[in-house]
């Protein structure tokens, strides 16, 4: 039975180093879903349409191949705040639902995260994880990040953004930000990298003894 592990959280939850992690451990291909909305805001800024603009934004999604994922742009601040705003837009997502689900239906399984896979992508994945942080905690981790890629932001700022984001995603109509009814919930406010690791790596292992 293959063995699909979908991570939903909040942005800077460290859901997606830990998806990673568990891809690498346990041999699986890893998605990161949210380079899906980051590659769509992308091609609107490249053609200077509009964010809000549904139709532009609904062709840009359906268009979408997996080369467009490996452009560096996509890691930057104001793609993530762009893709934000164009993942409350129900057409985009059901454009990218098929996608996603694809990635998801190989032979041996695969690791995904974002924001609504184990409640919408993949509902019958054998483990599902919501890893989540306290605001500020999450603020942090994102400051460090940029910081380390030398782009300057202030922590101020970079919070506001998070629950700014948090509040879009968890209000949007389409595929709210929530845990699955049946997933589990780690909060890694007090865990650095590794202890999240362990902690996720001893739920992945009883679900595959079961």
């Amino acid at each position: 039975m293959p063995m699909v592990i979908a991570i939903d959280g909040p942005a800077a939850s460290g859901k997606g180093t830990l998806a990673r992690r568990l891809a690498q451990h346990y041999g699986l291909p890893h998605l990161d879903t949210g380079l899906l909305y980051r590659a769509v805001a992308m091609v609107l800024i490249d053609m200077g349409a509009s964010l809000d603009d549904e139709r532009a934004a609904t062709h840009a999604a359906a268009g979408l191949v997996a080369d467009q994922l490996a452009d560096p742009r996509l890691r930057e601040r104001v793609m993530g705040e762009a893709a934000s705003r164009i993942s409350g837009i129900p057409a985009v997502r059901g454009a990218l639902l098929a996608w996603q689900q694809r990635f998801a239906g190989g032979a041996a399984g695969a690791v995904l995260d974002g924001r609504d896979i184990g409640t919408v992508i993949c509902p019958d994945a054998r483990v599902k994880l919501f890893i989540t942080a306290s605001p500020e905690e999450r603020a942090r981790r994102r400051h460090r990040e940029l910081d380390a890629r030398g782009e300057a932001a202030s922590l101020a700022a970079i919070l506001a953004d998070i629950q700014a984001r948090d509040a879009r995603d968890a209000s949007r109509a389409a595929a709210p930000l929530r845990a699955a009814a049946d997933a589990v919930v780690l909060d890694t406010t007090e865990l650095d990298a590794d202890e999240a690791f362990a902690a996720a790596r001893a739920v992945v292992d009883r679900a595959r003894t079961q």
